[in-house]
């Protein structure tokens, strides 16, 4: 994380933890201003906005947990659970789930007139020729009669006379059933190691009439699925029933027999190989081969009938010889219809009484009769001989008409539905069966879509609420699968009157239907939200309030429908429960809320004001509607993020996706009001600020934090609109961008005018100027704020902002935005950062005469001991100690840098000044000594240095205090320098070479190449001069020079010259040898100058050996060329100085061009 750009936030956060007393004060006397404008809207807000939607994400995962549970154990429980249950407290709310809406039974499907003595009697026949082994064992025939007469409610007399009648009938004529299914594990029986099974079955009371399944060729293990029909005679007897599995011998010759040697498998597969073939050629006989049997009794038998494995054995055999799986079933010849008609009466009378006698709860009832109801209806159904489908179909036809009376489970109908599917699609059933059915059906699915539409009438987290909803999705789903008969109206209007259907034709689409169901539930439960949750407020705060609450309550309902039921309706009907909930919501939450924020934010005053003038009125207007706006548009922005995950693919189509258009003006207010309460809470600020840090730790006072403290309000709340729009994005961060940099620049307009007159200081000696702390946190306030300005717009969004812009228009497009805002913040930056300088400018101006003053008496008096020098710089000290301490380190860097430019400006006046005045060089050497006194005492550190132009300055004033011969040495120094950026000397090269001995200095002048002619013929004669300088230094030393080498411009000397000089001499520093090159005339009275080359004593070796063993030196030739230097300008300045006129004199005759 940078540092620089969350400085401001740290500080604040920091603060915030360790506030005092005092700083609580000083934060409510600030908020007093605009009522706690900004805190209300910006951290109240969110804090506000994180509680609720953490309360929500704690309503979702406790929510997610309880439904975790609930669908777990329903998923866990098993059918023998199912039979276990406990009655729910459900008894309330029969009245609420069943359907209202149910056709008139005006002809009941069951015959009414049916005659109830003839069921009566059939049923008592039935219990006396009982078959199976239920009621033999577990219920004696005394209870039945019992129970019979109190479900059809018979007086004991005529009980005893039908009872009679049915005694003297003949016993009725019952086949066993019997389904040969598969074999496993049968012993093999064939040298190939396998068998060729069938089944031999019959009774042994009649063991003539034997029946037989197909043969399974090579294979242990057969399937048959085989159905047979054994009649019973003799009921009296203990028959059983006897089962063989024989493997098939085919008739094959000895030939054929040898043909299938290659398939013997194993040592017993040959022992039977040989045995096989020897039979066959001695006696040429084929017998089959009896691999065991299994015997089951008929009185073990159940009258529902049963499927089971049944071990295989043979005598003389220890080991099973395999297994085989039957199934064996009860039944008669009576006519189906009759019987069924019979078959649905009973169950209608005996589910009656059931109801009646034990008081079961609605949707509790899931099929289990009691054990002497269920063995009649078991005997009813297998003496009269009803297919499972018969029996299916009876109970589903009357459990539907009894449903409407008396709700039962629904698990009950989607587990006979599940059995009916097959024999509907495949038309096994007649047309009658097939009308019947989807009448059932009819009378069944308006609880089905009641159940669905109530469904929030129950609690979702008990456990029977959500099985019965999984049910009831069982059944459509079921239904689905299947076509109703042609022209058949599944949902006729009259008892549908909230289907969307607008069809002429019957309506059959469960989808459909179901989806209306769903819809028109979610809009009566949403109706219902608002009738009990009206509210007596009319206010529009009153009514912001009560579309929050709506709109949890709604929220809560989808959570709970994504939880409880979108998985189950997914998984089940393939429908997705809660998107449909979602699509209903957001359209009565739009038409409900949106007019009324349109015309909320309509209303909205605007707020008029001079960024330089402030009127107390317009400082008191409050926003009308407080932060419940706001709290609004953030749980429409909740809610709409809830659709985007739930509806992905028609998110776009959604009016409420633009919820955030209706806030438009609400939000453009907000702003405008905000940035006038902002330049309020400023003014305030700056005004309460005493200018002393907020903290040891930092060098900022309070109103540098109080104004961040707005901006970092603002930036909370528009963090929290989250504003969806690229578009309106920019205009608003354009806005607030623009907002901010005003009131940067307005902070800083105020801070400096707060510090204005601070550090005057009058008294009968003088007036002066003394820095003190409060300009200096000022300055650094100013400067505190600005740096934050960056990375505060940078924290909005903006590059976000301009790249979406870039993909929705143009790049172009969005580089003229991004353009547009820079230069708004660079602009604002720049104007605080002018601000900074000016108030350092105003500083050092102030400070300006204290330094002019001790550099003139310094210059005059610097020998003296003056207390004047003493108490200025006394000044000078204690300010400077005051600026490095409060200011930055940013802030006195740079005012000290305002210091030496402005120093530098000082000197320069009192240099010119002064040299008009014809002063000393004793002068400007004391000006110099008092200006680097100064400059020690402004440097803090070894890394502070003063500007170029100080330096400048500094340069002159050491010049101008040489004596002249020390300024014309630095004049040759200054051509020696010059010469080494010489690369070809314009008028020759001069090549020499130099030693030195002790104290005695060789110079060899060798030779010059290339010399500038200086007579007419094109040629020279010329000779060398040696000097040395100083010249003051070397008064004694004679200066040698070489013999005229005439007429040529590549002069041959070779001289070499012996010079005597003293310790000093030789050690002096800066020593130069100075090579005047020379032409003497025609007639040798006068001489020209050709040039000149210089030789630092620095580049002189010390060294014993001979001077030829030294390099030689080629030194280029050249003569001055500038005159407008420093060093000459202080040499001319100097007119009444004779040596300086001379100097300046002969060096412009240097000067003189070459002539051609």
């Amino acid at each position: 994380m940078d540092t620089e750009e969350f400085m401001w936030k740290t500080i604040y956060e920091k603060l915030q933890k360790q506030q005092s007393v005092e700083q609580q004060e000083h934060d409510q006397r600030i908020q007093q201003v605009d009522g706690g404008f900004f805190e209300r809207f910006g951290s109240l807000l969110r804090e506000s906005a994180e509680i609720a939607k953490e309360q929500e994400q704690k309503e979702q995962i406790e929510c997610a947990e309880q439904a975790a549970k609930v669908i777990t154990k329903i998923e866990e429980e098993t059918e023998e659970d199912e039979e276990k249950k406990v009655k729910s407290d459900e008894e309330n709310e029969e009245e609420e789930i069943a359907p209202s809406d149910t056709e008139d039974n005006k002809a009941d499907y069951i015959a009414v007139g049916w005659n109830i003595d003839d069921l009566y009697l059939e049923i008592l026949y039935e219990i006396l020729h009982n078959v199976g082994c239920d009621v033999s064992y577990d219920i004696g025939q005394t209870a039945l009669f019992s129970y019979i007469q109190d479900a059809f409610k018979m007086s004991n007399e005529k009980h005893e006379e039908l009872l009679a009648k049915a005694e003297q009938k003949e016993a009725p004529d019952i086949l066993l059933n019997v389904e040969i299914i598969e074999a496993k594990d049968i012993a093999p029986k064939d040298s190939s190691g396998f068998t060729d099974p069938f089944v031999t079955l019959y009774l042994t009371s009649n063991s003539s009439h034997r029946y037989n399944t197909s043969v399974k060729t090579e294979t242990l293990n057969p399937v048959w699925e085989e159905h047979f029909a054994l009649p019973v005679t003799d009921k009296s007897i203990e028959d059983t029933l006897c089962l063989e599995v024989w493997d098939f011998d085919p008739a094959e010759s000895v030939r054929e027999k040898l043909g299938k040697m290659f398939q013997v498998k194993g040592i017993k597969g040959v022992r039977k190989f040989v045995k096989e073939v020897a039979v066959t050629a001695t006696t040429g006989q084929h017998t089959n081969e009896l691999v065991g049997m299994a015997r089951i009794p008929l009185k073990t038998i159940p009258a529902s009938g049963m499927t089971m494995w049944y071990s295989l054995d043979k005598k003389n055999k220890l080991t099973r010889q395999g297994v085989v799986k039957v199934h064996l079933a009860f039944g008669s010849e009576k006519n189906q219809q009759v019987a069924a008609q019979e078959h649905r009466h009973l169950l209608r009378i005996l589910l009656l009484h059931e109801l009646e006698s034990s008081q079961v709860s609605p949707y509790w009832w899931c099929g289990n009769f009691s054990g002497q109801a269920e063995a009649i209806i078991t005997q009813h159904s297998v003496q009269s001989g009803l297919t499972v489908t018969d029996v299916a179909l009876s109970q589903f036809a009357v459990y539907s008409s009894i449903h409407r009376d008396h709700p039962l489970n629904f698990a009950l109908f989607s587990n006979l539905i599940d059995k009916l599917i097959k024999p509907i699609q495949t038309m096994t059933v007649s047309e009658e069966e097939a009308k019947l059915f989807w009448d059932s059906v009819k009378r069944l699915l308006p609880s089905c879509f009641a159940t669905i539409r109530k469904i929030r009438k129950k609690c979702p987290n008990e456990k029977a609420t959500l099985k019965m909803i999984k049910e009831v999705l069982k059944i459509l789903s079921q239904l689905i699968t299947i076509d109703p008969p042609e022209n058949f109206n599944l949902f006729p209007a009259n008892l549908y009157g909230w289907l969307s259907y607008a069809g002429e034709g019957p309506n059959c689409d469960i989808n459909a239907t179901l989806r209306d169901a769903i819809s028109q539930g979610a809009s009566d439960w949403f109706n219902y939200i608002l009738e009990n949750n009206q509210t007596s407020d009319n206010s529009e705060e009153g009514k912001l309030q009560n579309m929050l609450k709506i709109i949890q309550l709604v929220r809560v309902d989808l959570q709970r429908a994504i939880e409880y039921y979108d998985r189950m309706f997914q998984e089940i009907m393939n429908f997705q429960y809660a998107k449909c909930l979602y699509i209903l919501y957001q359209v009565r939450i739009a038409t409900m809320v949106e007019p009324e924020v349109v015309t909320m934010c309509k209303s909205l005053k605007t707020i008029n004001y001079d960024w330089n003038c402030f009127s107390d009125s317009e400082a008191n207007e409050p926003l009308a509607l407080g932060t419940k706006l706001f709290e609004l548009y953030l749980a429409l922005q909740r809610f709409v993020v809830l659709g985007q995950g739930l509806c992905p693919a028609d998110y776009e189509s959604f009016h409420i996706r633009n919820f955030y258009d209706w806030f438009h003006g609400g939000v453009t207010q907000w702003l405008d009001i905000a940035v006038f309460k902002a330049l309020k809470r400023i003014e305030k600020a700056v005004e309460l600020d005493n200018l002393k840090p907020v903290d040891n730790t930092v060098k900022f006072s309070s109103s540098a934090l109080d104004t961040l403290t707005i901006f970092h309000q603002i930036k909370i709340f528009w963090d929290q609109l989250n504003w969806p729009d690229v578009e309106g994005s920019y205009t608003f961060i354009a806005k607030i961008i623009d907002d901010i940099c005003r009131c940067c620049v307005f902070y800083a307009d105020r801070t400096s005018q707060r510090v204005e007159g601070l550090g005057d200081r009058v008294d009968v000696y003088e007036k002066r100027f003394e820095v003190t702390s409060e300009w200096c946190l000022a300055i650094n306030n100013i400067d505190y704020v600005r740096q934050s300005l960056k990375p505060f717009t940078d924290k909005l969004g903006m590059e976000d902002v301009i790249q979406q812009l870039s993909e929705l228009k143009s790049p172009l497009d969005a580089q003229r935005c991004q353009h547009t805002l820079n230069n708004v913040i660079e602009n604002s930056i720049d104007t605080v950062r002018n601000k900074i300088i000016e108030l350092l400018e105003t500083v050092t101006n102030k400070m300006s005469p204290a330094m002019k003053r001790l550099l003139v008496e310094g210059a005059e008096l610097f020998s003296q001991d003056s207390n004047s020098i003493d108490k200025v710089m006394r000044y000078l000290d204690n300010n400077l100690a005051t600026l490095h301490e409060h200011l930055s380190e940013d802030n006195f860097n740079r005012i000290l840098e305002i210091i030496w430019e402005n120093l530098a400006e000082i000197l320069s006046d009192l240099i010119q000044s002064n040299i008009d005045k014809r002063r000393p060089p004793s002068f400007f050497a004391n000006l110099r000594n008092t200006l680097q006194l100064m400059v020690k005492c402004f440097k803090q550190s070894e890394g502070d240095s003063e500007c170029d132009q100080l330096k400048k300055v500094e340069y002159l004033l050491f010049i101008n205090g040489l004596e002249t011969s020390e300024l014309i040495h630095q004049v040759h120094l200054d051509r020696w320098r010059e010469q080494q950026n010489i690369k070809q000397g314009p008028f020759g090269e001069l090549t020499v070479r130099a030693k030195f001995e002790g104290n005695v200095l060789f110079v060899e002048v060798m030779n010059a190449r290339n010399l500038h002619p200086m007579d007419s013929n094109g040629l020279c004669d010329s000779f060398v001069k040696v000097c040395l300088l100083p010249e003051e230094k070397f008064t004694n030393i004679q200066k040698p020079k070489t013999q005229t080498q005439n007429k040529t411009q590549f002069p041959l000397y070779d001289e070499t010259f012996k010079i005597n000089l003293t310790s000093e001499q030789k050690n002096i520093k800066d020593g130069l040898l100075l090579f005047s090159i020379r032409d003497k005339d025609l007639f040798g009275m006068n001489t020209q100058f050709i040039g000149e080359a210089f030789l630092h004593f620095n580049e002189i070796a010390q060294s014993t050996e001979s001077i030829e063993s030294h390099p030689q030196l080629q030194l280029p030739i050249h003569r001055p060329t500038n005159l407008n230097t420093d060093l000459m300008k202080a040499l001319e300045s100097r007119q009444g100085d004779k040596l300086a006129k001379e100097f300046v004199k002969k060096f412009k005759q240097k000067m003189v061009k070459e002539t051609n």
